[in-house]
């Protein structure tokens, strides 16, 4: 089902909080570990990458339009960290993968009936936007979700505000050149879960990417890089890249 802005406005607001309390607990538990409370052999498996994938999972679920992507960070973070932590009576390679692709699959069934009761109140087309190569985003925010499958846009608007792109085993390509940013900060958050995406951009667009990565990234691979910082337009591509990524090109 799409979101509107006051729900995703409503969703940042929470993951914020959620993650400021990780941070706050993480803080408490490293202080905790220096000073001796808790035994230091734990240390690197609290503070892990596995445990990082967890986090990153768990503040996602948070999200509306991104409980998929924690839902399936936190298996894949879990596993790894179960096979840290135990000698497993199993072959760890030959359960997980099947695992996750079982999941995938439970999760796909339950956002395609979401979507079916969604769209029986709907015209069809709305419940179905890949049908659509050219298009004007509303409130000019974009909200892209990928799962199992692959969409290319190009997006016209004149007032672009960012949005989130979510790809699980998915990819997208999305053409921004016929668009303007809005006045200001504008944010497109990013998740990738073994996929990618790659966005076109105008080549004069202010683009700074703070992106977290495990075993993928996210890379400007623009030609040519002419960005007007006397506007006060910019635009930040955040969020996470696990075991995918994605580019950012002007051509």
């Amino acid at each position: 089902m799409e979101t509107t802005y006051v729900e995703r406005t409503k969703s940042k607001r929470v993951k914020k909080i959620v993650f400021g309390i990780l941070v706050v607990l993480a803080g408490a538990t490293l202080m905790a570990f220096n000073l001796g409370h808790f035994p230091i052999e734990y240390k690197e498996i609290v503070f892990s990458w596995q445990s990082l994938i967890i986090a990153i999972g768990f503040i996602s679920l948070f999200g509306k339009d991104s409980w998929i992507m924690g839902i399936i960070m936190m298996a894949i973070g879990g596993f790894y960290l179960a096979s840290k932590l135990h000698n497993l009576p199993f072959d760890m390679d030959a359960v997980f993968w099947p695992s996750i692709v079982i999941l995938v699959g439970i999760v796909i069934i339950l956002k395609r009936t979401l979507k079916h009761k969604h769209c029986g109140k709907h015209r069809w087309d709305k419940c179905n936007p890949t049908k659509v190569d050219t298009f004007v985003l509303e409130e000019g925010m974009i909200n892209e979700s990928n799962v199992f499958g692959g969409s290319k846009r190009i997006i016209s608007e004149e007032n672009f505000r960012g949005g989130r792109i979510e790809n699980v085993f998915g990819g997208t390509e999305i053409d921004f050149r016929n668009s303007k940013l809005a006045e200001g900060i504008s944010t497109l958050e990013v998740s990738c879960v073994f996929g990618g995406m790659s966005l076109i951009v105008p080549s004069d667009w202010h683009v700074q990417i703070e992106m977290q990565s495990v075993m993928g990234g996210f890379v400007d691979k623009r030609r040519i890089i002419q960005p007007d910082l006397s506007t006060t337009t910019k635009l930040i591509i955040k969020g996470s890249c696990v075991f995918g990524g994605g580019d950012l090109k002007s051509y």
